[in-house]
């Protein structure tokens, strides 16, 4: 799963990117620093997993892991071409989710593209972007389905239908996360056109240290933005985490978020929340050669869990041993969970939840 950072040049997407990935993608004081999209492996921060690894002392330790995009800058007319924007968008429509910098800070030394710092319109222009890449994927969608609903196929008539939805929501400046359709609907008729305004996004407020515990007034302002899109949004200070980032020893990086006030990182938050914008999940597995936390999509049943091990522990699958994290957690081990009957056999329809400790039994 992969979530590309965007937003408008010189807001600190690459500094961010830097911090997040420690991957030294290349940030400069000038637009389109960045041409191609830089991609990062970064893990997924979990005390859950820590414990577990305490409790068992495997030989390895493996986190969940989210892709990480870095996409250059977009400008005014990128739907257009302008500022090699087709190129831009089509990095963007290739990831799961968008996290949107906004830069909510004041420093002259550091130029703004449009000359002056109004995160709203900012978030405005690349909204308006997108939009109308949107408005054209969905236009051309729309002459095809049309021909099909004119001879009377009724499910071409009903996609029309939400096509035409769409298109006037998009034609209104809504992003179309925001349009209001079913579920089934955006499964059948959205999701395959890959639309930009569709894919869930976190909006990530960059200010200065002054403002990393607090926020600020342009922070105030963004959150009253995105509430009508329910999306969700998180200040930090990029150029803090950066020099965070520059520290080597644990105990270092603790002082330093101390004196800010600051309990974590603030890109360790962001990770996490890039995770659940992506709605990623968590089970563990725990043996003495290995303690490996899995990505599952929020939902999946206990087949498809084993799946992502080994194809055949899905195809062969038999039932499951579960214990809950916080079960494993209270009893410090596997034996103890077992002695008091906290180790519960699931059946094929078993929903796994956040935290299960599990283990498979399989025949191929």
């Amino acid at each position: 799963m992969k979530a590309g950072i965007v937003g408008l040049p010189n807001v600190g997407k690459s500094t961010l990117f830097n911090c997040l990935s420690n991957a030294k993608a290349q940030s400069a004081n000038f637009p389109f620093c960045t041409i191609e999209p830089n991609i990062g492996v970064v893990n997924v921060p979990d005390p859950r997993l820590d414990r577990l690894a305490s409790l068992v002392n495997p030989e390895k330790v493996i986190p969940a892991t989210v892709e990480i995009v870095d996409i250059a800058g977009l400008v005014k007319g990128a739907s257009k071409g302008e500022g090699l924007g087709n190129q831009f968008l089509g990095n963007i429509r290739e990831t799961d989710a968008i996290i949107h910098v906004l830069r909510c800070f004041d420093n002259d030394n550091i130029v703004h593209v449009e000359g002056s710092v109004d995160p709203l319109r900012d978030k405005e222009i690349i909204d308006f972007e997108l939009q109308l890449k949107d408005l054209e994927t969905v236009e051309k969608k729309r002459e095809k389905v049309n021909r099909a609903a004119r001879t009377g196929n009724k499910e071409a008539i009903k996609e029309l239908a939400v096509l035409d939805q769409i298109k006037q929501g998009l034609e209104q400046a809504q992003n179309i996360r925001s349009i209001a359709l079913t579920e089934d609907d955006r499964m059948a008729f959205v999701q395959p056109l890959q639309l930009l305004t569709d894919k869930p996004v976190l909006y990530v407020c960059n200010v200065d240290e002054s403002a990393a515990v607090t926020g600020n007034a342009w922070v105030e302002k963004v959150q009253a933005e995105v509430a009508s899109e329910g999306a969700e949004y998180l200040v930090l200070a990029v150029s803090i985490e950066a020099d965070i980032n520059e520290l080597e020893s644990y105990e270092e990086r603790q002082l330093f978020l101390e004196d800010l006030g600051l309990e974590e990182p603030g890109a360790a938050k962001l990770i996490r929340s890039a995770y659940q914008l992506l709605n990623q999940q968590t089970y563990f597995t725990a043996g003495e050669k290995e303690v490996r936390a899995w990505t599952i999509p929020v939902g999946a049943s206990a087949p498809q869990a084993a799946g992502v091990i080994h194809t055949d522990f899905e195809k062969g699958f038999i039932r499951a041993e579960v214990i809950s994290y916080s079960d494993y957690d209270s009893l410090e081990s596997e034996i103890k969970a077992k002695e008091a009957g906290k180790i519960r056999i699931e059946g094929k329809d078993y929903i796994v939840a956040n935290g299960d400790v599990m283990h498979f039994r399989f025949n191929v």
